[in-house]
């Protein structure tokens, strides 16, 4: 069995990656190409399946101190009509813990403590990654080379290294929808602590955070690449008139806060996770819509599968190939069903259609809806520790 890894990515599952190989004893080395590992992004959610995975990485404590949980809200319309509303007491008590929202920048800091400074080598652009021995794998950083057991890939949705292991897969696609987000300036007064709002082709969301703030999204239906020179005041006028708090959240917002990325996916399923001892984890193997809030949480998962199979295979093959075997499969319905959530949701236009959909939720009953949340949140990781 190995005992070295290189990691190339320093995100979310890049680093929770390292963490797991580190806990089960392996020597880590995480390639970032960027020269600081910045405290950039705004909010996400965690799921019971993701907190559960940064328990066994032995972080999950930490991220719950510093996170919200989301107990009250909902789905609405425009109006601010409810749709649905969220039971958060009753999703906490079928899975032991409610979904919690926390800041990116606080969760990133959090996985970065938890690993030995020495493991992280910032502002090295990973090149050329080839076989060089028996069970050997090596990676080009500029002058340096990193030779390890093992090379996890988790370079994000555009990955590199995913595109040299399948050069005829046709990548990413953008899904018909981009996404502003921001956090707010100064703390809001919220009803809330989760809020999905849903019009015509358009959705705004936002999630109370710790320190009161709050993290809010705006999910528009537009071509791939179209950008505005105000976003913050085209925000204002589409959604200006939209229940509140969505103007309370625009206007406690400065305009230099504002994030804007294109939603990309993975549309076609990728027929493997591994390939030699390379292996592909998070974005870089299941990029997904974030319409069930499972991008990361799948990404945590694949770091604790990963490093459970190491951990107890007789070898990295084998402990690859089971690594392969439980996640691609997981991965990809979850993908599909993000897909679908996004069909049905944001992406809905249709006057017709979105009052069929709206007629639908109001009449499911609630247990039924806290069911198919469940059905993806319903993880139970495999031990690092025993």
């Amino acid at each position: 069995m190995g005992s070295s890894a290189t990691v190339i990515g320093g995100g979310i599952g890049g680093l929770a990656a390292a963490i797991g190989l580190h806990r089960i004893g392996w020597h880590v080395t995480v390639v970032e190409r960027a020269a600081t590992l910045a405290d950039a992004g705004a909010g996400i959610s965690l799921a019971a399946n993701g907190l559960r995975a940064l328990d066994e990485l032995g972080v999950g404590d930490a991220v719950r101190r510093a996170a919200r949980g989301q107990y009250r809200g909902g789905t609405r319309t425009p109006d601010g009509s409810w749709l649905t509303r969220m039971d958060g007491a009753a999703l906490e008590r079928a899975v032991g813990t409610p979904i919690v929202g926390i800041r990116r920048a606080t969760l990133h800091r959090l996985l970065r403590e938890a690993l030995p400074a020495e493991t992280l080598l910032t502002g090295s652009e990973a090149g050329r990654v080839r076989r060089t021995g028996p069970g050997t794998v090596r990676v080009d950083c500029g002058e340096r080379a990193l030779d390890a057991d093992l090379v996890v890939a988790a370079d994000g949705i555009g990955s590199r290294v995913r595109g040299l292991l399948f050069p005829d897969h046709p990548g990413p696609v953008h899904s018909g929808s981009t996404v502003l987000r921001a956090l707010t300036e100064d703390p809001v007064e919220l009803p809330t602590d989760f809020e999905l709002t849903w019009g015509r082709g358009a959705e705004f969301g936002h999630i109370a955070l710790q320190d009161g703030r709050a993290e809010w999204h705006a999910v528009l239906g537009l071509p791939q690449g179209t950008r505005f020179a105000d976003p913050l005041g085209e925000l204002r006028r589409r959604f200006g008139d939209w229940h509140e708090p969505v103007p309370a959240l625009l206007a406690a917002t400065r305009p230099a806060a504002v994030l804007h990325h294109d939603i990309g996916e993975l549309r076609t399923p990728l027929p493997s996770y591994t390939v030699g001892r390379i292996a592909l984890l998070g974005d870089a193997a299941h990029a997904m819509t974030p319409y069930l809030g499972q991008g990361a949480c799948q990404a945590l998962e694949d770091a604790v599968a990963l490093a459970a199979a190491l951990a107890t295979g007789p070898t990295v093959d084998t402990a690859l190939a089971r690594y392969d075997t439980e996640r691609r499969p997981r991965s990809q319905r979850v993908a599909r069903a993000a897909r679908q959530a996004g069909r049905m949701g944001q992406q809905l236009s249709h006057p017709v259609a979105v009052a069929l959909r709206n007629t639908a939720m109001r009449l499911t009953p609630s247990r039924a809806a806290t069911r198919m949340i469940l059905r993806h949140h319903r993880w139970v990781p495999p031990r690092l520790n025993g």
